[in-house]
């Protein structure tokens, strides 16, 4: 059995959309001065590899501790989109095979321009893949850039068909890449979320387990 991290580091000053609170992670105590160390954490509830709740877009919408557990781990395909140019819509087509249950990974290769202007220039879900999504039974979906919609966003089709359909979103995912190097063995994924009461979203540290 392997383990593959599918998380980026939380570190300050690190990448956040643009909008959200900056990031910054230092002590609050240290052995030498208080006996123990404890580190002071400042971030967003979407900060660096996180999930969406459905609350993140409409407030009568299921908050983080109201989806399933199981909506946040178990069995998953890896949908393989490398290769586009910058700002690239992603059509519906590479999902015309997804499984009801299955956590959908979309591999753009855009996690490789993490911490750089370039991040921000990702390839996005159109209305229409997320729409076939949730119409074959899919309701967790994780991509390894910034967003599932264009980043900056005039709107946000595709969180609204997810979100909107109760369905979960993992973004900023790493290392997909190692995952799809491994085409003929399975594995299972595991985003659990921070245990935010009433949040919309939270970090997650995201893992796969190879089989």
């Amino acid at each position: 059995m392997t383990i593959v991290d599918l998380s980026v580091p939380i570190t300050t000053g690190m990448p956040v959309y643009p909008g959200d609170p900056v990031v910054s992670v230092g002590p609050a105590l240290t052995v030498e001065r208080d006996g123990v160390n404890v580190l002071a954490l400042h971030l967003g509830s979407h900060t660096g590899t996180h999930v969406d709740a459905p609350r993140h877009f409409g407030d009568a919408l299921p908050a983080l501790d109201e989806v399933p557990l199981e909506r946040f781990c178990g069995p998953a395909a890896v949908v393989d989109v490398r290769g586009l140019p910058p700002r690239a819509p992603i059509g519906p087509e590479p999902f015309r095979e997804a499984e009801a249950g299955t956590i959908v990974l979309i591999a753009t290769g855009w996690s490789r321009w993490w911490g750089g202007e370039r991040y921000t220039g990702h390839p996005y879900l159109t209305e229409e893949a997320a729409a076939l999504l949730v119409e074959r039974g899919v309701r967790t979906v994780g991509i390894d850039a910034l967003s599932v919609d264009p980043t900056p966003a005039d709107d946000f089709p595709a969180h609204r068909v997810l979100l909107g359909a109760h369905a979960v979103i993992a973004e900023n995912l790493a290392n997909l890449d190692r995952l799809l190097a491994e085409p003929d063995r399975r594995f299972e994924v595991s985003l659990l979320p921070l245990r935010l009461p009433g949040a919309d979203g939270a970090p997650v540290r995201a893992v796969a387990r190879i089989a």
